[in-house]
């Protein structure tokens, strides 16, 4: 059986937004999964990642965030972060630490995807250090991220 080359990632959007198809329709749903780890689960691998952070100092702690329209490519957007081993911290918010030459594979090739077709999306990587992830806040749900992250001290009389 002949095996079928593997498709590039900016090939695959361009092949989509070529075919003339927009939004979702019940044939490619399956292609849409908003479905996300709840918010325990999704903050545990966040601090997970600043506290493996401290380990390695060659790589770079960032954010990439998007507000895509086409459900498409937002998918294939999300899937592409996931293999490249970023975090989703929300639907469209993901959390990475890599070294500086993914970061910027990962820059080029977003900058790429959103040059294949006609939109007005908006991509950001914003690079963070440690001590602003230690400082990030969760307002809306009823998590204790200090708790979470070791950073309470008890004191017993």
């Amino acid at each position: 059986m002949k095996k079928t080359p593997e498709i590039d990632f900016v090939k695959r959007v361009r092949l989509i937004k070529n075919a003339g198809i927009d939004g979702i329709n019940a044939l490619d749903a399956s292609l849409v999964n908003d479905s996300i780890e709840e918010l325990p689960q999704r903050i545990k691998k966040a601090l997970g990642i600043f506290e493996k952070y401290e380990t390695n100092p060659h790589n770079m702690l960032f954010f990439v965030m998007y507000d895509i329209e086409d459900n498409k490519v937002r998918t294939q957007i999300s899937k592409y972060l996931e293999r490249k081993g970023c975090v989703r911290i929300q639907k469209s918010i993901f959390l990475a630490e890599k070294p500086r030459k993914v970061y910027n594979e990962i820059q080029e090739t977003l900058k790429e995807v959103n040059e294949c077709y006609d939109n007005h999306d908006s991509i950001c990587l914003v690079p963070i250090s440690t001590d602003q992830l230690r400082a990030m806040k969760i307002i809306g749900q009823n998590i204790d991220l200090d708790f979470i992250s070791g950073n309470i001290n008890t004191m017993f009389f």
